[in-house]
Formats: structure tokens, C-alpha cells, sequence
């Protein structure tokens, strides 16, 4: 899952993946997008350091993963990645009965899976887990991962060697930026469309309870 010492990267290849998406075109997922402009400036300058490693075009709107859905449905699903909008309806509804305060979070350090270049999110109270706990209630998480929040920098585009990423992720100065969250977002983004951007479906509001 993390990139190791002396290893290459797993590059993404330009395709359409049919393989995948079997026709199907909004995948969908509950999400945090980032509005903070400190923490917005931070990303765009560490994308641009890295931009030489980075697969283009990214038109991704920068935010936190929180659950992965599946593929946008209004019929009973026909395949095991796909979700019915009932579903969505049964996680708003655990949102609202347990999950009314806003989230404080802040950035760790820049840190790399096998095929993309993240920043790190922590997350002390573990509010982040708690949530996709309640979002699990309703149904299972699409290819769960061992979970760790995170900002995406980008994926990469070719299988360059990890210390090359390494020694630039230690040569640069890298900050903590403390934000609030008091939405989260159900949205959906194009399948066919490798990085392509975020749609909000549904917005859920957070606040001081």
C-alpha cells in the first residue's frame, strides 16, 4: 500500500477501463472537499513542486475520501459495485441522528502509496473513522482499504524509481495547517474521465451542536 525504499512507483496509464465501469458512468463516494484557502495554497504549491512525477491533465477537486459508494444507481443494484440512491438516503439519515458537530483536523506530513503522492490528515479525535462506521451501517464500503485519510497530491505517470520521490518529499520545507470541515458531501465523478472532477449529489451540513 505505501511506497517502499528502492522500488518503482505504479504508474496510471491513460485508458477507459471498461473492464471496470462495464458502461456505468458516476461512480460515486462521501467526501470532504477542501475550501480553507491556506490549506488550498499549501496543495497547489506542493502539486507544482512535484508536477514533473504527477499524471495530468487533474481537474480533482482536492479532498478527503471518506467512504467509497460505488457506481450510481436508481434501480436495485445488478452488480456488487453498485449503489442504489435508497442507500444514500439510509446514510443521510444515520448522518443526521449522530453526526451534527463540525470536524477539527490538521495536515501531517507528505507521505506516498504505490501510485500516488498524498498528505497526510489527522484526524486526533478519530471523528473521520466514526463516521464511516455509521456509513457502514447501510452498506459495505466498495474494495475496503485499511483507512488513512489523506489529501491526494496526484497519481503518477510513469514507473520512476520511489527513491527519486523520496529525496524530493525530504528537500522540501513542509508545513501543519489546523482547518474546520462543516460539510460533507455526497458526489459523484465520470468514469470514463481518468482525474476528473467532482460532482455534488448531496451535501450534508455540519455544525456547533
Amino acid at each position: 500500500m505505501f511506497l517502499k525504499p528502492s522500488t518503482p512507483v505504479v504508474p496510471t496509464l491513460a485508458g477507459d477501463y471498461p473492464e471496470w465501469h462495464r458502461g456505468r458512468e458516476h461512480f460515486s463516494l462521501w467526501y470532504i472537499e477542501i475550501e480553507h484557502p491556506e490549506l488550498l495554497d499549501y496543495l497547489h504549491q506542493l502539486r507544482s513542486v512535484f508536477s514533473d512525477f504527477l499524471y495530468t491533465p487533474n481537474t480533482r477537486q482536492f479532498h478527503i475520501t471518506l467512504f467509497i459508494c460505488g457506481f450510481l444507481s436508481e434501480q436495485d443494484p445488478v452488480w456488487d459495485d453498485d449503489f442504489c440512491i435508497e442507500k444514500m438516503r439510509q446514510h443521510i439519515r444515520h448522518l443526521t441522528e449522530n453526526a451534527r458537530n463540525k470536524i477539527q483536523l490538521k495536515t501531517g506530513r507528505i507521505n506516498s502509496f504505490e501510485s500516488a503522492l498524498f498528505v497526510e490528515i489527522i484526524d486526533e479525535n478519530e471523528i473521520l473513522v466514526k463516521l464511516r462506521h455509521l456509513l457502514a451501517q447501510s452498506c459495505d464500503e466498495i474494495a475496503p482499504l485499511d483507512y488513512c485519510p489523506h489529501l491526494t497530491l496526484g497519481l503518477y505517470h510513469q514507473d520512476f524509481n520511489s527513491d527519486l520521490i523520496f529525496k524530493r518529499i525530504h528537500s522540501i520545507e513542509q508545513k501543519s495547517v489546523e482547518f474546520s470541515v462543516d460539510q460533507l458531501t455526497f458526489g459523484t465523478y465520470n468514469a470514463k474521465i481518468l482525474q476528473g472532477q467532482l460532482y455534488p449529489f448531496h451535501q450534508f451540513q455540519l455544525g456547533d451542536v
